[in-house]
């Protein structure tokens, strides 16, 4: 980098242009709210200005997990893939999970203390990790909860056709109003997802209708509270399409309690294939995400980038599969 971008770096961050160069080489010796406020100074410059030197990244040694979310059914099942595919690679695992690790700020100190990282689902600023990238740092974000940038390495499901998939299930059996539960529209499973959704109805020539979307966090109560407005509506619809497994097991409670039978009055359709979509009455319709593999082929790929080795594409999209049971049924 040009040393007047240095002294601008260091002018704009209040620090020395000593501490912007031990921050571009990845030292440790950098209290981590400097480090984070030179990385996201940094990261808003041009990337073509702005190209720091690859820091000695250590090839041996511990790999960082970060999971910062409560290692249920969903996320155990990507972290433990994850976890025992490094163990068979004789590599050590510092796994940081639990819902209190999101109030940490661990990644701008990794680059002294772990040779790559995995981060699910991770709920840092996009700058963040752009100044992780940027130090020459190898790591693999798993789930992302933004696009990714063209130089980070990502494994997530094909979001986009699987929800297609669903919708596209539903049309077929002669559902025509579909009612949508969409998850937070920030993430990008859920604009992926329900933009799956809106390409299965146009491209069977419906518009889809405002009034039977609603987009909520994805848990059973807000899917119980979402189903309930879209049921009470005087024409309500005669299918549900839901962002995951948690919102459907929602959406049924709330068909029971007006007394409705699932499926003969209502369809309801979940997404991920969590244990609990086989656990309800009837079973759930859902698109299974390949949650194991997901763990294991972000390993394959930190382990690619870790050793220098060429990788064909940063960014991976695994196949969901439609599993259709007993919630969905041709509308009466």
């Amino acid at each position: 980098m040009a040393h007047s971008s240095v002294r601008q770096i260091a002018a704009d961050c209040g620090v020395s242009i000593a501490t912007v160069s031990r921050v571009l080489n990845g030292h440790t010796s950098v209290a981590p709210d400097t480090r984070a406020r030179v990385e996201a100074a940094i990261a808003a410059r041009a990337p073509a200005v702005l190209v720091p030197r690859r820091s000695a990244i250590p090839r041996t040694g511990p790999v960082f997990v970060r999971c910062p979310y409560l290692l249920s059914d969903y996320f155990g099942l990507i972290v433990t893939a994850v976890t025992e595919t490094l163990r068979l690679q004789d590599r050590v695992v510092h796994l940081d999970a639990g819902e209190s690790s999101q109030t940490r700020h661990p990644l701008a100190t990794l680059a002294g203390s772990a040779a790559g990282a995995i981060l699910v689902l991770p709920p840092e600023d996009p700058a963040e990790l752009l100044a992780l990238r940027r130090r020459g740092f190898p790591f693999v974000v798993v789930d992302p909860r933004t696009r990714p940038g063209p130089d980070i390495a990502s494994v997530s499901a094909a979001h986009v056709t699987g929800a297609r998939r669903v919708t596209a299930h539903l049309l077929e059996l002669g559902h025509r109003r579909i009612g949508v539960i969409a998850g937070p529209q920030e993430w990008l499973a859920g604009s992926d997802r329900l933009a799956g959704h809106h390409a299965a109805m146009g491209q069977a020539g419906i518009l889809s209708d405002p009034a039977l979307i609603r987009l909520v966090p994805p848990t059973l109560e807000e899917g119980f509270e979402a189903a309930g407005h879209l049921l009470d509506l005087p024409d309500r619809p005669t299918a549900v399409v839901c962002f995951n497994d948690k919102i459907a097991v929602g959406a049924l409670r709330a068909a029971q309690t007006r007394g409705l039978a699932v499926p003969q009055d209502l369809s309801i359709t979940g997404f991920d294939d969590i244990d609990i979509s086989r656990a309800t009455t009837p079973e759930l319709t859902t698109a299974r995400q390949p949650l194991e593999e997901m763990g294991r082929t972000a390993v394959a790929l930190l382990s690619r980038l870790m050793n220098r080795d060429k990788v064909e594409a940063l960014h991976m999209e695994l196949a969901t599969e439609l599993v259709v049971r007993g919630s969905t049924a041709p509308p009466s």
